[in-house]
């Protein structure tokens, strides 16, 4: 054989030996990449629901779970009344997939942003509900605080379930509130002083009294003939205690509970401690429940 030939042979041997080792390795890189493709395709932007308040924020997570990101507006300092917006606040806003709300009357700053948005998902508590007799004698007000029964956070939850597309289940049983009104049932006739008219929703859940405010359910201060009638009938009803809130600076209760020799108990319709969990909505309401009861004690 002349060594032209032989050259020619190691050439084509070499070739087909280089494609040999090669050949794996491209189809190794050709599967990762196809790998690679497949799992960006399975990726799903997760959902972002903000609630203007905490216990909005409550009974969102537990309607949808933990593998929904829920997030609110309101800080730990301030009331539900006084909401205001800061620059990360708009920004979730634009960010979120669902916004809940009490409603326009509650928060109407919050309401005409969110509905400047164009195509933004709003739902609005207040309105899954008809409020015959639930009016604040007071400001002839609608009583916001519907949070505070669990009756209407199930519908609430239910709500919010729809507009998500997530299966519909209650976030706290039917035996579990029999259980709290049972325990609430040796105070249910007794009475109290509220710092403001929150409780009323509270009192018909659980068969309790609404307590005697100090401010209306907006939270704004009361006229003199107003205080004279609250101390008259806290004589007369036999207030047991007056209840103060974390988010209020209390003042006024502090003296109406001097002027009355009646001790200072705490309550959060707020639930600013509860956890933020799928169990958080019932967590807070048997926190509440223990907090009621413990004007009694």
């Amino acid at each position: 054989m002349f060594p032209a030939e032989v050259y020619i042979k190691k050439l084509f041997f070499n070739a087909v030996g280089l494609i040999a080792l090669w050949l794996p390795l491209l189809s190794s890189a050709v599967s990762a990449e196809k790998a690679t493709v497949s799992i960006r395709n399975d990726v799903v932007p997760q959902l972002l629901v903000i609630t203007s308040i905490k216990p909005l924020a409550l009974i969102a997570q537990a309607a949808l779970g933990n593998s929904i990101n829920v997030e609110f507006l309101q800080s730990a300092n301030q009331s539900a009344h006084d909401l205001t917006l800061t620059a990360s606040a708009l920004d979730k806003i634009h960010r979120a997939s669902l916004i809940v709300l009490v409603g326009d009357q509650f928060e109407p700053h919050v309401a005409k942003v969110v509905q400047d948005i164009p195509g933004k998902a709003l739902l609005q508590v207040l309105d899954l509900f008809t409020f015959d007799g639930e009016v604040d004698v007071y400001q002839q007000r609608v009583d916001p605080h519907v949070w505070l029964n669990p009756y209407s956070a199930n519908v609430i939850g239910h709500a919010i379930q729809v507009a998500l597309g997530v299966p519909q289940r209650d976030i706290i049983s039917d035996i579990e509130i029999e259980v709290l009104k049972k325990t609430l049932e040796p105070v249910g006739t007794l009475g109290y002083i509220s710092h403001h008219a929150a409780l009323g929703h509270f009192a018909d859940a659980f068969n309790v009294s609404a307590g005697m405010p100090i401010r209306d359910s907006n939270g704004g201060h009361k006229g003199a003939r107003s205080q004279f009638l609250l101390r008259k009938a806290a004589y007369d009803g036999g207030a047991q205690c007056v209840f103060v809130e974390p988010q209020y600076a209390d003042k006024d209760a502090l003296v109406i509970a001097g002027e009355l020799n009646l001790p200072l108990r705490t309550i959060d319709p707020q639930g600013i401690d509860a956890p933020l969990t799928e169990n958080g909505y019932a967590q807070f309401v048997q926190s509440l429940v223990v907090q009621f009861q413990a004007c009694f004690g």
